[in-house]
């Protein structure tokens, strides 16, 4: 399973992500939405950076993985809070709140890891349950013009205790990128090799678009990486917005 090896090494090789610029993207759709949330659910959460941001704020927050491994570190994460996110092991297309929730976020390519067309429609339909009226949905995809790029070629992540080599290989036929990762961890003087494979579909925009509205979804917005305006014909991360009406 995905993140099964890499999730003890994953917010050391990805220290560099920017949540709290997102979080302030974040702020700019609500905004232009109208919505001020109270209640919030992080999707396909990971380690919970971005759903302890949204409860420092003091948003009631929970947070859905599918990942295990993932979910402890967010656990041990939010335990230094005085008001702790609540998490669940839920893939998104089996999506179940007991009750519903202000917003919904789903940050760094989650969605691209459904690589079942079907299942995601699935999983917009549980999320627009998931929200109460008038709520919103924010997502960001790998756009199929990135994940078409990334074939062949091969990257590092690393610091002084974990060395990550990936390669990515893009299939047309399929538009499945696949990422095979080698994981090296020291202890000591020893270091114990891992291997994990990841998949992401390349979904398009116009079909997103479509199954939201299938899903019950009104007002969906599309937007450049923390821009708001539209993409570009070659942007490498679009985000999208819809509203439960």
């Amino acid at each position: 399973m995905a993140y099964e090896n890499l999730a003890g090494s994953y917010d050391r090789l990805t220290n560099d992500i920017p949540y709290e610029e997102i979080l302030q993207f974040y702020d700019r759709i609500l905004e232009a939405y109208g919505c001020v949330p109270e209640t919030a659910l992080d999707l396909a959460c990971g380690t919970g950076s971005m759903a302890l941001l949204l409860a420092q704020r003091g948003l009631s927050v929970i947070g859905a993985d599918q990942s295990e491994e993932m979910l402890t570190l967010a656990a041990q994460k939010g335990m230094e809070l005085e008001n702790p996110p609540f998490f669940i092991r839920q893939k998104m297309q089996r999506l179940r709140l007991p009750q519903p929730v202000d917003l919904v976020v789903c940050c760094l390519d989650g969605v691209n890891y459904v690589t079942e067309p079907a299942q995601l429609q699935t999983a917009f339909q549980r999320v627009c349950k998931a929200l109460k009226p008038g709520g919103v949905f924010i997502f960001d995809i790998n756009s199929e013009t990135k994940l078409r790029g990334l074939d062949g070629q091969t990257f590092v992540d690393e610091d002084d205790d974990v060395f990550c080599l990936w390669r990515a290989d893009y299939d047309e036929a399929s538009r499945i990128c696949t990422y095979g990762m080698d994981i090296f961890n020291r202890t000591g003087k020893l270091w114990a090799r891992s291997r994990e494979e990841h998949l992401e579909y390349a979904y398009r925009t116009e079909e997103l678009i479509q199954w939201l509205e299938a899903a019950g979804f009104g007002n969906i917005r599309t937007y450049g990486d923390r821009r708001p305006e539209a993409p570009a014909p070659d942007e490498q991360r679009i985000f999208i917005a819809a509203q439960r009406p």
